[in-house]
């Protein structure tokens, strides 16, 4: 972090100046080694047990948060019988089809509830409504083609009343599953695994416990070293178990922070550059047959959370795309979005790169030919291709490699008997553009074109806006029903051009912004995607960033001073959603309202003004008392108690 982050790991110096402790877990010792107060080297790739062996030492000896873990999480809910364990099957969950190398979760229940797939088959409630269970056509493909993202942030969907033991003593709540589980990580196991000495180990598990609970938190931080992992979701979802446990996710100095590599790589998963999410994170349809806007929201929204107005975002989204053309009589042009055969992946693309059944390809900030796992396939693929669009700073090797490759040099490749067209185009830097970037707080901030891009060199905007352009302008005859999507576009951002270059024709980057924020039946800017309409009255290009230009005014774009606002700091830049800087805030506060310590108080419940106060924007309705529960029926997020905090899952606990 000190190396690579070191804007960032200013504030990990300056709360160590405080009395934080800093604990750096690498293979390495680096610069930041140096300065934490423990380095712990481990084996390349074994986190999970030295994860997985904090968690049974939580556990074992009663570190846990109870008052947070029982009223937040859902440890007290009970699981059905037929869920089993890998203590009770030799390894594996219960519902493996070992030869499709997947999983039935129709074992993986709450007691008396339905609950969908938390990854994988999110497809499986499409066809197990529309033929019964695996009824329909097989849909393999796409079972493995959501993946993780494949629930989008809305976690699994879940119907009925949970059966929950406040006691968590009950054998078959998740927390005594969970202890079972990882009763086997015992010190000495994780030691022989990581080959971290069980004293190094043991100092761990006891600086990260006692700095956690009602008084203190501990953020974890990292980077690629766990997410360039095959198994790298398993890493982040082990943290997090850990850090429920502990009570740090929605409090101050808590949470699990991802480091970026580059400054706007959650902006590219918001928006997003991942083949099976739209904007905002709601999931890309699949290639069911007869599938519309009706029975895609059927079966991937749940109907408690702020993820059951999916309708309202899926809506409003396309009419941002769309506008005049997405109308009720036509499903909003639903049918204008892609669907998904199957995993669309950047190495299945490749795939297709050497069967010829992709012929072109765009690379946009990308070097495959040497930055991808087994480069040569890349340039073995590219080389199969009929053109290839490279845009980047400068000569990059994806863009050189029919010269210079290493397939080249030995005679596996000749240029000559190369058919694919490389075409480069410059790209400008982020100095030459106008544009947000979308840090890993979330937080959207503007960046200002300090000087005009030289030569030939052009922003991503004005290449995406030009191409755009010119494309419709060659379809504009077309009556082809194929051509609609792209001819009913809305494609009409203003442009600018400076003295000096009169030619470029820029696009305005805030009227993009202006429209992923959206606006309403008259126009006007929104504020909140609380505003958001199923009934197309409403467009917004990403409902998250919903707010982003409130008032006409780019929120992003403001620079208020750290003297002249608290510590919280809403007026520098904007955090989605609604400004938020601290997910799940609710849970910074008791399940009374009240903060479980002074010290750490971020939003709590004002029972004089009958309102939700404090540092933070409060994560749900401001007026939502603690004691609210929810009637019979209630949807949305009506239908989340006032304790329930992570509003996002379809029953309030993490």
């Amino acid at each position: 972090m000190a190396e690579c982050h070191p804007v960032g790991f200013q504030w990990v110096m300056e709360a160590k100046a405080r009395g934080a402790k800093v604990i750096h877990v690498d293979p390495r010792f680096t610069r930041t080694s140096a300065l934490a107060d423990l380095h712990v080297p481990l084996r390349a790739g074994t986190d999970i047990a030295f994860l997985g062996g904090i968690i049974n030492y939580v556990l074992a000896n009663d570190k846990f948060f109870r008052d947070y873990v029982v009223a937040y999480t859902n440890a007290g809910t009970i699981l059905t019988e037929d869920f089993q364990d890998t203590e009770d099957l030799a390894g594996v969950f219960s519902g493996l089809d070992p030869d499709e190398r997947t999983y039935d979760f129709h074992t993986w229940q709450y007691e008396g509830m339905e609950v969908q797939a938390a990854s994988g088959h999110r497809d499986q409630e499409y066809q197990d409504k529309v033929g019964g269970k695996n009824g329909g056509k097989s849909t393999k493909g796409v079972h493995q083609s959501g993946r993780g993202e494949s629930h989008g942030s809305g976690g699994a969907a879940i119907s009925g009343v949970p059966q929950v033991d406040p006691t968590l003593e009950h054998p078959r709540c998740v927390f005594q599953v969970l202890k079972k589980h990882y009763a086997r990580y015992t010190p000495e196991m994780v030691s022989d695994i990581t080959g971290v000495p069980v004293d190094t180990f043991l100092q761990v598990c006891e600086l990260l416990s006692e700095n956690s609970g009602r008084e203190r938190t501990s953020a974890f931080v990292y980077s690629v070293g766990w997410t360039q992992h095959t198994v790298g979701v398993q890493y982040i979802r082990t943290a997090a178990i850990l850090q429920q446990l502990l009570g740090n996710i929605g409090r101050p100095g808590g949470g699990i922070m991802a480091l970026r590599g580059h400054s706007s790589i959650q902006g590219s998963t918001d928006i997003p550059t991942l083949f099976n999410l739209l904007p905002g994170y709601i999931p890309m349809p699949h290639a069911h047959s007869h599938q519309d806007l009706d029975s895609f929201i059927q079966g991937e929204s749940p109907k408690k959370s702020y993820w059951a107005e999916m309708r309202a975002y899926t809506v409003s989204l396309l009419k941002a795309w769309w506008g005049p053309a997405a109308i009720p009589e036509n499903d909003f042009c639903f049918d204008y979005l892609p669907r998904l055969t199957g995993s669309h992946s950047t190495y299945e693309t490749v795939m297709a790169q050497l069967a010829g059944d992709c012929k072109g390809y765009f690379l946009m900030g990308e070097n495959p030919a040497v930055g991808s796992a087994n480069a040569k396939m890349q340039r073995l693929g590219m080389a199969n291709l009929e053109w290839l669009v490279v845009r980047d700073f400068s000569l990059i090797e994806s863009a050189t490699w029919w010269k210079d490759s290493p397939e080249i040099e030995s005679g596996e490749l000749t240029t000559e008997d190369i058919g694919t067209e490389v075409f480069f185009l410059p790209a400008a830097a982020h100095t030459e553009k106008d544009g947000s970037f979308t840090n890993t707080q979330r937080m959207l901030q503007w960046h200002h074109q300090a000087v005009e891009p030289s030569g030939d060199a052009r922003s991503d905007l004005w290449f995406t806006f030009h191409l755009g352009r010119i494309i419709r302008e060659k379809l504009a005859s077309s009556t082809d029903e194929m051509d609609r999507p792209i001819l009913d576009l809305t494609w009409d951002y203003p442009t600018k051009s400076s003295p000096a270059r009169p030619e470029i024709a820029e696009p305005e980057a805030e009227a993009v912004l202006a429209e992923i924020n959206g606006w309403d039946a008259e126009g006007g800017p929104l504020t909140s995607y609380e505003q958001l309409n199923e009934d197309g009255s409403t467009a917004c290009g990403c409902w998250i960033y919903c707010g982003v230009y409130t008032n006409g005014i780019n929120q992003a774009s403001r620079r208020k001073p750290g003297i002249q606002q608290d510590w919280v700091a809403k007026q520098w830049g904007w955090a989605w959603p609604a400004n938020r800087r601290i997910l799940y805030n609710r849970a910074s506060a008791d399940p009374d309202g009240k903060p479980w310590s002074e010290r750490k108080a971020l939003v709590w419940w004002d029972e004089d003004k009958a309102l939700w106060t404090g540092h933070d924007i409060p994560d749900f309705s401001a007026a939502k008392s603690p004691h609210y529960r929810p009637p019979t029926g209630a949807t949305g997020a009506e239908a989340l108690a006032g304790i329930d905090p992570f509003v996002m899952q379809a029953d309030g606990k993490s």
